[in-house]
């Protein structure tokens, strides 16, 4: 027997505790090197701890309890063989006899083909059979094979295709009865800093918010021009989202003061963007930093923003990625949200709120037009930016935005910009 001591890593400086999020295999269950076998959260981060070699699993450490950086975790024991190998060994007999046909014999071996093992907790499982939701499903929707409460809820706030019609709309009177119950669950490292960290800009800023709408049609249009041939030349989708990014980019060299923070006395101009751009998750909201954003075109902007969004999504941040931003852009738009206040990301001192695109009756030189269109909000610490700069920022974000071509692409040709041409 051999066995190895797995230690819980380092999140990142300044952190000396984790907790032990989720076990995503059983005690005493045979592993693969390299596969997934807990998740830690941190103040900061939710970090994915993996078996260094194949062998059997001994839990140290339970699931919600607290430890210190370094501490043993899990023991591995690398000599240990499957049980499905022993007992082939030892009981032939009982997996192919004589009776068996070669049909039937494959049969048998179906099961042991598999090479993906899905795990789920006990809460997960009960929600999924609650919604009809299938393993197979979730697996198309995530890269990983193990799924919390939070995921299958998060699957089914974002799933394309409808429930099964076949479900009744509504439940039994038995069922709900049965579901009449309250779960308690300990905050973890994550959501308590997330809750420190909104109460402190409540409490230690000046935090306004000032309110503006924009006319969607030119992007909308120029969008679906574009798009397809976008698509095809850089492999990925063309959103809002990157043309929002670029807007915010240009509009903050116009106006420095909404690209600052606060250090102690002194106020911080940052001449670059890093460009934050929030991504709700299975774990709440992340905010993965686009960095300077001021320097990309919409193509690289799109594939940053989807390499980041799915690696938020995964669980798979680092520090590095979640830290350093000086502005943020946030869209609520994506679940219908009309109208809201976004509140700063500290140490930042502003940050844009999208919404819903719907389609209104606006004044168009004297006739009433319909037109898609947004409600945008800028959050701001008054500390640092006057009124002025914040209602001439936001206007100017919308001037970028009704007037792309000629002012997103800074006087150049949309073909060129977009399709590389």
């Amino acid at each position: 027997m051999m066995r190895i001591e797995i230690k819980i890593p380092s999140p990142g400086e300044s952190i000396s505790q984790v907790q032990v999020a989720t076990w995503l295999v059983a005690n005493g269950e045979m592993v693969e090197k390299d596969q997934e076998i807990a998740e830690i959260d941190s103040d900061k981060a939710t970090l994915s701890i993996s078996a260094p070699e194949s062998g059997i699993v001994s839990q140290v450490i339970p699931a919600g309890d607290m430890a210190a950086v370094g501490a043993v975790i899990a023991t591995l024991d690398t000599k240990a063989k499957p049980v499905e190998e022993s007992a082939h060994e030892s009981q032939p007999n009982l997996v192919v006899t004589p009776s068996l046909t070669p049909a039937a014999m494959a049969e048998v071996k179906e099961p042991v083909r598999k090479t993906v093992k899905v795990a789920a907790t006990p809460v997960a499982r009960k929600l999924m059979e609650l919604h009809n939701v299938n393993e197979s499903s979730l697996r198309d929707f995530y890269t990983h094979y193990h799924f919390s409460r939070e995921d299958v809820e998060f699957y089914l706030q974002h799933k394309t295709e409808m429930p099964d019609t076949k479900q009744p709309a509504v439940q039994p009177a038995a069922k709900d009865i049965a579901f009449r119950s309250d779960e308690r669950q300990p905050m973890s490292p994550l959501r308590r800093k997330l809750a420190e960290r909104l109460v402190a800009v409540k409490n230690q800023t000046a935090m306004l918010t000032t309110f503006n709408e924009i006319n969607m049609t030119p992007v909308m249009e120029l969008r679906a021009k574009y798009k397809d041939a976008f698509q095809k030349k850089h492999g990925v989708g063309l959103g809002f989202m990157s043309f929002f990014t670029r807007a915010c980019a240009v509009a903050l060299k116009s106006f420095p003061q909404v690209n600052a923070s606060i250090d102690g006395d002194e106020i911080v101009l940052h001449h670059y963007s890093d460009i934050g751009i929030a991504v709700s998750t299975p774990k709440g909201l992340m905010v993965p930093v686009v960095r300077d954003a001021e320097t990309l075109a919409l193509a690289d902007i799109e594939h940053k923003i989807k390499y980041l969004a799915s690696r938020a999504r995964d669980k798979k941040l680092t520090l590095d990625e979640m830290s350093g931003g000086t502005f943020t852009i946030t869209n609520g738009g994506v679940f219908g949200s009309l109208l809201s206040t976004p509140i700063i990301n500290p140490p930042q001192s502003a940050i844009l709120g999208m919404h819903n695109i719907v389609e209104r009756p606006i004044a168009v030189k004297g006739k009433v037009e319909i037109h898609p269109m947004m409600y945008v909000a800028l959050s701001y610490d008054h500390r640092v930016i006057d009124g002025r700069e914040s209602v001439s920022f936001l206007v100017k974000v919308k001037q970028l935005l009704e007037n792309p071509v000629h002012l997103i692409f800074e006087g150049g040709d949309a073909e060129i910009e977009l399709l590389g041409l």
